[in-house]
Parts: C-alpha cells; sequence; structure tokens
C-alpha cells in the first residue's frame, strides 16, 4: 500500500519548480470504487444521505435533552470548574485514541457497527450517571471516557459514511441541513429538559431526562441498520497522519493547524457557555431559554447559510464569521449576566455557519480531490479529528491551568477571549493552504 508521506496528491504539494502553480487543482470526486464522480448541480440528497440526516438527528436530540445539563449536574455536586475541565479533558483524550484505534475497524471491516455501538455506548454513558446519581461527580474520569469513546466511535463511522454519501456539489447543503437539525434539536431539547427539572423535583428531572436520552439513543441504533452495509477496502496504515503532518509544503500540513485551532474553541466553549448562564443564573430554566432562543437564532442562519454558501465565498464567509465570533465575546468586558450571554450566544449562532460549513465542506473536499486520497478516505478522517482533538485538548488544559490558579471574573474574560479568538487563527491557515 502507498503510505501518505510519498504518495500525496502531487498538486497538495509545492514543488520547487511550480512557483506559479500553489493552488490546488480542482478535480471532480473521484468514487471509492476509483470512477469519477459526475458534479450535477442542484442535485437533491440521496435516501441514504437523508437516513445518515436522521440518525445524526436522534444523536443530536438525545445529546440536546442531557448533554447541556451534564456539566451542571457535575456542578451542582462539586461547584467545582476543574473538575469539569478535567471531565472535558478526559472525553477529549479519550475521543482522539479511539479514532486513531478505530480507524482500523472502519477502515478494514464493519464500518456501520462501529457507527451503532458509537450510539449504544453514549446510551451507556446515561445509565451510568442515572445509577451513580448524586455521586456522578466522583466518577468523572469513568464518565469522561465513556462518554469520549461513544464520541470517537459515532463521529469517525459518521464522517466516513458522511464522506461516501455526499459529494462537492452536495455537501454544503448536506451540512447545512446537519446543522439545521442540530439547531432544531438543541432548540427544543434543551427548553423541555430545563422545564421538566424545575417542574418536577430535581433529581427525579434529572433522572427522567438522563432516561429519555438513553431511549432515544437506543432508537438511533435501530435507524441506523436502514443504512446500507458499506464497502471497505485496503489496509489501515496507522501511521498516515503522522507521515502527512511532518512534511511542511502539504496543504495538510496547514489544514491541520487549521483543524487545531478550531478544536481549541470547541474543547472549552462546548461547555463553558452552558455552564456560565447556570452559574449566573441558578436555573436550568434560563439554560433551557437561552438553548430556545439561540439555537432558534442557529436554525434560521443554518437554513440560510446552506442554501446561499457557494464554494467561491468560501474564504470571504469564513472570515466574516470568524471576525464576528471574537466580537460578540467582548460584551463580556461589561459584565458577565444572562443578558450578555444571550447576546454572545446570539451573536454565534448568527454568524458560527458562515464559518463551521466552510470549514467542513472544504476539509472533505480536500480529501475527495484525489483518487489516492479517496482510498485513504478513512486515515485522512482520522487525521482530521486527530488535529480537532489536539486543539480541544490544548484548550481544555489551558482552561484547567487558568481556573486551578485565579477564578477572577477578569481573568475568565481573557481566557475566553484568547482562545475565542481562534477561529482567525483557522482562517489564516486555510488561506495559507489553500495559496501552498
Amino acid at each position: 500500500m502507498h503510505s501518505g508521506a510519498k504518495h500525496f496528491p502531487h498538486d497538495w504539494v509545492r514543488g520547487k519548480d511550480r512557483a506559479g502553480e500553489h493552488r490546488w487543482r480542482e478535480v471532480e470526486q473521484t468514487g471509492p470504487a476509483g470512477g469519477k464522480r459526475k458534479k450535477e448541480k442542484g442535485r437533491p440528497l440521496s435516501g441514504q444521505s437523508r437516513l445518515l440526516l436522521t440518525v445524526n438527528g436522534l444523536f443530536a436530540v438525545a445529546n440536546a435533552l442531557s448533554g447541556t445539563f451534564v456539566n451542571v449536574y457535575l456542578w451542582k455536586a462539586k461547584h467545582d470548574f476543574t473538575v469539569i475541565g478535567w471531565f472535558t479533558l478526559i472525553h477529549h483524550l479519550t475521543m482522539a485514541l479511539t479514532f486513531w484505534i478505530a480507524g482500523k475497524w472502519v477502515k478494514e471491516h464493519n464500518k456501520m457497527n462501529c457507527l451503532r455501538t458509537g450510539v449504544a455506548v453514549a446510551a451507556i454513558f446515561y445509565m451510568l450517571v442515572l445509577w451513580f446519581g448524586g455521586r456522578a461527580a466522583d466518577y468523572f474520569v469513568l464518565l469522561g471516557a465513556v462518554q469520549g469513546l461513544s464520541s470517537g466511535l459515532f463521529w469517525l463511522a459518521f464522517n466516513v459514511v458522511y464522506f461516501e454519501v455526499t459529494g462537492p456539489d452536495d455537501r454544503d447543503r448536506f451540512n447545512g441541513w446537519a446543522g439545521l437539525l442540530g439547531s432544531g434539536a438543541g432548540m427544543i431539547a434543551p427548553w423541555i429538559s430545563g422545564y421538566l427539572i424545575v417542574r418536577l423535583q430535581a433529581a427525579v428531572g434529572y433522572r427522567l431526562i438522563f432516561t429519555l436520552s438513553m431511549v432515544v439513543f437506543l432508537v438511533g441504533v435501530i435507524f441506523s441498520f436502514f443504512l446500507k452495509k458499506r464497502k471497505t477496502s485496503g489496509t489501515y496504515e496507522w501511521f498516515l497522519a503522522w507521515r502527512c503532518l511532518r512534511y511542511q509544503d502539504t496543504a495538510w500540513r496547514k489544514v491541520g493547524l487549521a483543524l487545531m485551532a478550531q478544536g481549541v474553541r470547541e474543547g472549552v466553549f462546548g461547555f463553558m457557555i452552558g455552564l456560565l448562564v447556570y452559574v449566573h443564573t441558578g436555573s436550568e430554566m434560563s439554560l433551557g431559554n437561552f438553548s430556545l432562543v439561540t439555537s432558534a437564532v442557529a436554525l434560521l442562519s443554518f437554513l440560510v447559510a446552506g442554501r446561499l454558501l457557494k464554494p467561491r465565498f468560501r474564504g470571504k464567509a469564513m472570515l466574516l464569521g470568524a471576525v464576528m465570533l471574537v466580537l460578540v465575546i467582548l460584551p463580556f468586558f461589561w459584565k458577565v449576566n444572562f443578558v450578555t450571554l444571550l447576546l454572545f450566544g446570539v451573536g454565534a449562532a448568527v454568524f458560527y455557519p458562515l464559518y463551521g460549513i466552510p470549514m467542513t465542506s472544504i476539509v472533505f473536499d480536500l480529501i475527495g480531490r484525489e483518487e489516492e486520497s479517496v482510498k485513504k478516505r478513512e486515515e485522512y478522517i482520522v487525521m482530521r479529528e486527530l488535529a480537532l482533538n489536539s486543539g480541544r485538548l490544548l484548550g481544555t488544559a489551558l482552561f484547567i491551568a487558568v481556573v486551578s490558579f485565579t477564578q477572577s471574573p477578569a481573568a475568565m474574560n481573557w481566557l475566553l477571549l484568547g482562545i475565542g479568538s481562534s477561529p482567525l487563527a483557522v482562517w489564516y491557515w486555510m488561506r495559507k493552504a489553500e495559496m501552498a
């Protein structure tokens, strides 16, 4: 088998005698079987794409029902940002290791079973939370590892199948729909959870929403059996990611840095904003209302961006989105309360699709531009996720270091601004990659 280091698609490598050819070559995507895939403008999503969106939607609903409140649940037990940080760090570390190790399963065996196992392990995670109850914070290492295992298995298989059932002509549309479903789930499910927790006795409410999540995950497993079994081919190359990233004159080196920068923000903002809403309001219902409003805005934003974004607009859209994602943090320096948190949430919901949709589409289009990289799609997707999780680990480690030393409002604001500025680095490195 070819190694990723010595057999890069030649248009991604800058040669000494090719100063005028520093752009990615625009070619048609090559399908898994090696044939050319014809671009079709306006091509509707296939049945398998819609079914994959359904499974993704169920996964999003189950996570939105309880995922928003897991950190609150742990916080109420310990009142310690450090515990939340370590829980998140272990989650990302386990997820990264799962991507790398499970890559062989997905490449050489049954990727659909990997996806189903990921959903099933997510259900087990909530079973454990229910079992531990008020002592859950004492088992943050185990819980973080189980949740990371679930995420790694699901998203590895999902991303490989997503690559196989979409192409350059419908990938932005698929990402728009995925964001739309995720926003819809984030809009309704947390509000329902917050309402149930407040209306019922808190312990009863938490047990109910964790149980509901477990049931929805199991329904997702059932739906996944309607996805066709995907063909496998080739042998998994364990160290392709390292071989790719150690060569400076490749687009993947710069894309890897962009993905790490993307992960820095995701690693902290993914749990910190919701937790801040609860800390400053003391109400699960306020957190549900926050999710309702911000996800409703995100739903509309993903709908519009998914329909209007074209490949030629991706660079400018990413820059605008990145700049605005930084600016919406500034109100925290005036005051951190529900209003400024809501301003941040709404602003991020409006502009994140401009940044997130192109980032995802560009990376997967890059995988599909050469037949050799299509054959190595599992390895490249593993590399993508390892880079993202490296960034998440870096961001979370920085968070733990700061909150272990000080939790003053000023320090927290500067921490959020520093970490939240990483989208600018994402845009910079993606621009450098396109010029390489």
